[in-house]
């Protein structure tokens, strides 16, 4: 099936073309030998908590588990607790104020030892550690306590009514960690743990048995796993690095690999690449959005480090909002999303395309225009003054460093983008970073997206669940990677607002559904359309493939891509 004819019934809520396991498909663990899964974009650590990358998380998940996951739909599924807390089954308390988890019997940590609450209340200390930067903060936005009832019950309380309370603990961005691991790695200390930060213990279906960062992870099955029969599969290869052609090629003309994870690439080279007849592409649309995110704070490199890129730094031009929309304007998004999607995209001017509930009506950034960019720009008093082509005010000229990851698609966004800015008088320099480096956590480089050590950024990323509450609340004040949090931090262009602040506050505490719509839609509009901090570009699908040997893979928008590698089987053994 072809890529198009793939994508043309997708919505956003389903994932396409699962893969539904055979009946009764049980036996030894490891009987299948070996699975090889690449993805072009190297991991770099495998602690979730110390990287907002996605390959991280992803690679990170065949070892550490949630509570719960998210399936190919959007619904919560236990993996470690007994059941999904309600108010209806005494879970959740009738004030909302309370989350009880109850974990399962007889789990263990791949060492042999046993997983108790103790672990999960440690992951909550180690996330919310006051000295510490912690990548997933928003999960644990309103957490007031977290404390031990039993060995194997925990209670989450929260400073007021919560009617969401599905943030701690679910999905893939916040598993549980092992108290026993980590005890020496709290706060400050946290990036300093190589061991546990490169070979974490586990409760997922493997162990890690070599990590070589920015290039190969070799795992095992675990061999404490909770069900006897699962992985089929003995060994992982996971193979970063490269690009996605040569990892689509690995897959669907080569049959080298077995599963290869973001496809960015045009949709008539996919197709052509699914002829050789090795593999199959899959796809889904959830809320995964390509965008520039506006740095408001200054990047020189003039700067004392200790505020370079902070917000002790106002930047100088992109502090003024009609700089920020001019420069939305002059993009035509429609263009971009022929170019680098096909059908495999849908321009946006939302952040939150999806689900439907949380999708504004912001539709006014779909029309490219050039002469309103112009007479805004104008009209804000940046001009030409000395017949260069750049504008310029008060002596500082609007010359952007643009930055984004290697990947042919994305470069061929920046060139676009960079003509439209000069048809401005915007002068633009362009830099691509190694993706491994530009997703990585590491506080040390000077090339991390947290960092942000340029004026406009390019990237997608997404939010585990239906529900972007957590997403949301990464902009919040005082979330900005910054050095007193080793630069983690979700706030990526440095954005405060306190109304903003109120806003998410609000919708901590609504539980109707229409109303939590009408608030979500609300601070979408904040970010884009009201102050352009955050300029969305395309809405993408997810877009992946596997070999037509590989049974059990079934593409999930909602949480990590890997969030079923336990089920994975080789069809015909």
């Amino acid at each position: 099936m072809k890529l198009r004819t793939l994508l043309m019934g997708a919505i956003a809520t389903t994932a396409l073309a699962p893969v539904v396991l055979a009946d009764g498909h049980q036996g030894e663990r490891g009987r299948d030998g070996e699975v090889k899964i690449i993805y072009w974009q190297a991991p770099s650590i495998l602690n979730p908590y110390l990287s907002g990358g996605t390959k991280d998380i992803e690679s990170a998940s065949l070892v550490i588990e949630p509570l719960v996951r998210y399936n190919e739909v959007g619904e919560m599924v236990p993996f470690l607790a007994t059941e999904v807390p309600t108010v209806a089954n005494g879970g959740v308390s009738a004030d909302l104020t309370s989350i009880t988890w109850m974990l399962q019997e007889g789990l263990l940590w791949s060492d042999g030892s046993s997983l108790t609450s103790a672990d999960v209340k440690f992951t909550a200390d180690y996330c919310m550690h006051p000295e510490g930067g912690c990548a997933q903060a928003a999960f644990f936005d309103g957490v007031e306590n977290v404390e031990v009832i039993d060995d194997l019950t925990v209670k989450v309380t929260f400073s007021g009514p919560k009617p969401n309370p599905y943030g701690p603990f679910v999905g893939g961005q916040s598993p549980i960690i092992q108290a026993a691991q980590f005890a020496d790695c709290l706060g400050a200390k946290a990036p300093e743990c190589t061991e546990a930060n490169f070979n974490p213990i586990g409760t997922g279906p493997f162990v890690v048995d070599d990590f070589r960062p920015n290039d190969v992870i070799q795992y095992s099955a675990n061999p404490n796993y909770r069900d006897p029969s699962k992985p089929a599969f003995a060994k992982i290869t996971f193979k970063g690095g490269g690009d996605a052609t040569a990892a689509g090629r690995a897959v669907l003309e080569t049959g080298e690999f077995d599963y290869a994870w973001n496809l960015q690439l045009a949709p008539d080279v996919i197709a052509r690449m699914e002829e050789a007849g090795k593999g199959v592409a899959i796809a889904g649309f959830g809320p995964l959005v390509e965008r520039l995110e506006m740095n408001l704070t200054n990047p020189s490199p003039d700067l004392p480090p200790e505020t370079r890129a902070t917000v002790a730094e106002p930047h100088p031009f992109l502090t003024d909002l009609r700089v920020r929309k001019a420069l939305s304007m002059a993009i035509d998004r429609e263009l971009l999303t022929e170019v680098g999607y096909g059908q495999a995209g849908q321009p946006t001017c939302n952040l939150v395309p999806a689900p439907a509930l949380y999708a504004s009506d912001n539709t006014e950034c779909l029309t490219q225009d050039i002469d309103g960019a112009n007479a805004l720009l104008d009209e804000a008093g940046w001009v030409d003054s000395d017949g260069d082509g750049v504008r310029d005010k008060d002596g500082v000229k609007l010359s952007i460093l643009y930055q984004t990851s290697t990947n042919a698609v994305r470069q061929d966004f920046q060139a676009l983008i960079k003509e439209w800015w000069s048809m401005i008088g915007v002068e633009t320099e362009l830099r691509n970073l190694d993706a491994s480096v530009f997703f990585g956590g590491d506080p040390g480089s000077p090339d991390t997206f947290q960092k942000f050590y340029a004026d406009v950024e390019m990237y997608a990323n997404t939010f585990n669940g239906t529900d972007p509450q957590q997403y949301l609340a990464a902009y919040r004040c005082g979330g900005e990677p910054k050095p007193s949090s080793q630069w983690q931090g979700e706030n990526i262009n440095r954005y405060c607002d306190p109304a903003y602040d109120a806003l998410l506050d609000e919708l901590a505490q609504t539980g109707d559904l229409e109303k939590r719509g009408e608030i979500g839609r609300a601070l979408n509009d904040m970010l884009t359309r009201e102050s352009y901090t955050i300029v969305p570009l395309v809405n993408r699908a997810r877009v992946s493939a596997h070999a037509n040997s590989l049974g059990g893979v079934i593409l999930n928008v909602w949480d990590s891509e890997l969030w079923n590698v336990g089920d994975w089987y080789r069809i015909g053994n």
